[in-house]
């Protein structure tokens, strides 16, 4: 059940499991479907906050896809970027950048440099670099990156938008505050100009916006 009391949630794990196990039956625990099933269940698990059991499915997926279709395999980088995550939420960030780094090589080799997938990639690695501290290497990556989302798909593409909010936390975190500020003030008027007012994004950007101006007036 989620923080609203819809139980829908919790019908939706249990329908991934009764699937996960027929798909096992059926076709093995290595076939594609399997794993897929697999990864979905992993979702589940994460949603009601079990990130051990979520790490073990995602770690049995990218070893099925790894033997499967290949490291380099973008079904098989997706899985990694999903464990990558989970390891970071459990504070193991040392592997989780490892693994972010080897997403945004593969996602380099199948796509290139400024492909939408190698750009969220490299969004991706930059918030486990910021949680590790290294906010000189995170900022130049996203500035990077940010560029790059504006020049191919624009400032007001959700990607920009989300890059351009982690880049100004990561100035903030620097103590680049004004230029942190300035980023945050453009967010919150794109937000407020795609999604209007009231819309989650506008307000959750807001909010850090007035964080920001709290703490500059301290």
């Amino acid at each position: 059940m989620d923080e609203s009391g819809d139980p829908v949630n919790a019908d939706g794990c249990a329908a991934a499991e009764r699937l996960l196990a027929e798909r096992r039956r059926a076709l093995g625990d290595e076939h594609l479907e399997t794993l897929a099933a697999m990864l979905a269940l992993a979702d589940c698990r994460w949603a009601e906050g079990r990130l051990i059991a979520a790490r073990r499915l995602e770690e049995a997926v990218v070893a099925g896809r790894r033997r499967q279709l290949g490291a380099g395999h973008y079904d098989t980088l997706k899985a990694v970027g999903k464990l990558a995550v989970t390891l970071a939420a459990q504070g193991d960030l040392a592997a989780a950048r490892q693994m972010q780094e080897e997403v945004v090589q593969g996602m380099r080799h199948l796509y290139g440099d400024e492909d939408r997938e190698t750009l969220r990639a490299i969004n991706n690695l930059t918030g486990t670099l910021a949680a590790e501290g290294d906010f000189a290497a995170a900022r130049t990556r996203l500035e990077a990156a940010l560029a790059s989302l504006v020049r191919r798909f624009g400032a007001d593409d959700a990607d920009s938008l989300t890059a351009r909010g982690n880049l100004a936390a990561v100035l903030w975190q620097e103590g680049e505050h004004a230029e942190a500020y300035a980023l945050q003030w453009e967010q919150v008027e794109a937000c407020r100009r795609l999604y209007g007012e009231e819309a989650e994004q506008s307000r959750a950007a807001g909010k850090i916006l007035a964080m920001m101006e709290s703490a500059a007036a301290l």
